[in-house]
């Protein structure tokens, strides 16, 4: 309401000031009006008397015609300018009616200009906004009364964002400022009221829930793992914490992770009741993630008959540095011997963690195979340019020396480390 007040204070300065800016004009005209009626007496006795001598002149012949006229008239002149302050004696009432008229056409053009250029309907709906801030937060957050429509919503956000500016940093509103734009599908301005919230308070396990919903919509390889580690931090505070289980659960899904996928969705389901309107979804869902499991277990590629089966995993810390379109290298090298691999594969599409076989039939030279060696060391390895050199920025991870045998074998290797120069 101050607000309101200072911006209608200025506006009626600001109209005096115009009103003034045409009023003046004409009582500076007034101030020049300085009257003296005995000397206007005097002026008319004396254009009088020059009249009757030029009759008399023109009578004994002493001048024309047309000098005694041309006369006649420059002393009508001259009188009547010197008459003139006399003159303007009546003119007062006409400048107040004057001044009068150009203060009502100036108040009239401005409020018809600014009716249609100036945005008091804007700062209307701001003022409705802040005076309605705290039933708006009422509906939104106690689910009191009918839910916000769109308008509404902005009308929220907007109210928000004013009272974050007048009364400084408030963590509670940062977070409901979040979800608003989250419903208006403004994710950019969500993210950062999260990250406001988060610094105020970095343990707050439902900013993080709300956050990781933001980045699941963004869907980048780079959000989600953002998103994942968020909520596995919830979790490590509150163990059931159903939300963050469930968003944790389409993470999954999405990776293509049917195992950890089903293994949240199932507790999901021990922790709902059969009425529950999402009971028979989650239940369906699952029966779907057995499915795609039985499949890919068909699909699994069978062990090499004298080579390794590779299983990749990638490092939590590094879960959010993998390089937008990376590819992945898997190839074993000689513990003792040549430097060129042995084997390699070769991935430009990947989810980790995954298998991958190395074997004989991936070797980059004929004399030099996978069997060929008793020892060797397989490394996984993210690239930044699809080149298998080793390049900075680049993560890593590999194995102890392996000793081959002449069955197949499973290894691990976990990508652990970012290159930071191409000698370390």
């Amino acid at each position: 309401m101050n607000e309101m007040m200072q911006m209608w204070g200025l506006f009626a300065l600001l109209t005096v000031l115009a009103a003034l800016f045409v009023v003046m004009p004409f009582f500076r005209r007034d101030k020049l009006v300085a009257v003296d009626h005995d000397a206007n007496a005097e002026r008319i006795d004396i254009y009088q008397q020059r009249l009757q001598e030029l009759a008399d002149e023109l009578a004994n012949q002493r001048i024309d015609q047309s000098s005694h006229d041309e006369s006649v008239l420059e002393m009508k002149r001259r009188l009547l300018n010197e008459l003139s302050p006399e003159r303007t004696l009546d003119t007062r009432g006409n400048n107040l009616v004057l001044a009068g008229t150009g203060v009502a056409f100036l108040l009239v053009v401005s409020a018809v200009f600014y009716s249609f250029t100036g945005s008091q309907k804007q700062i209307s709906d701001w003022y409705k906004a802040i005076d309605m801030l705290p039933e708006y937060g009422q509906r939104a957050v106690m689910q009191t009364g009918d839910p916000l429509s769109p308008n509404e919503l902005q009308a929220f956000a907007l109210g928000l964002r004013t009272k974050l500016a007048n009364s400084g940093d408030d963590a509670v509103a940062w977070m409901l400022l979040g979800r608003v734009a989250m419903s208006l599908n403004d994710f950019e301005m969500a993210m950062q009221a999260f990250d406001k919230a988060l610094e105020m308070q970095p343990n707050n396990s439902n900013v993080k829930v709300s956050y990781a919903q933001a980045l699941l919509v963004e869907g980048s390889e780079n959000a989600m793992n953002r998103a994942a580690r968020m909520l596995s931090q919830v979790l490590q505070r509150e163990p059931r914490n159903i939300d963050a289980i469930s968003l944790l659960a389409l993470i999954a899904y999405e990776r293509q992770d049917w195992k950890e996928s089903k293994a949240a969705f199932e507790v999901l389901l021990a922790s709902m009741t059969q009425d529950d309107p999402r009971y028979a979804m989650i239940k369906q869902r699952i029966t779907d993630l057995d499915q795609k499991l039985s499949s890919a277990q068909v699909a699994q590629p069978a062990m090499p008959e004298n080579g390794l089966q590779v299983s990749v995993s990638l490092a939590n810390e590094l879960a959010d540095k993998i390089p937008e379109n990376s590819t992945l290298f898997v190839f074993a090298k000689a513990a003792q011997g040549p430097p060129m691999p042995l084997a390699v594969a070769k991935l430009t599409d990947f989810n980790l963690p995954l298998s991958v076989n190395l074997d004989d039939s991936m070797a980059m030279m004929p004399n030099l195979k996978l069997s060929g060696f008793k020892e060797v060391v397989v490394t996984a390895r993210i690239s930044v340019d699809g080149n298998v050199a080793l390049q900075s920025g680049e993560l890593e991870g590999a194995t102890q020396t392996i000793t081959m045998t002449p069955e197949a074998q499973q290894v691990a290797v976990t990508i652990s480390r970012v290159i930071t120069s191409t000698g370390s």
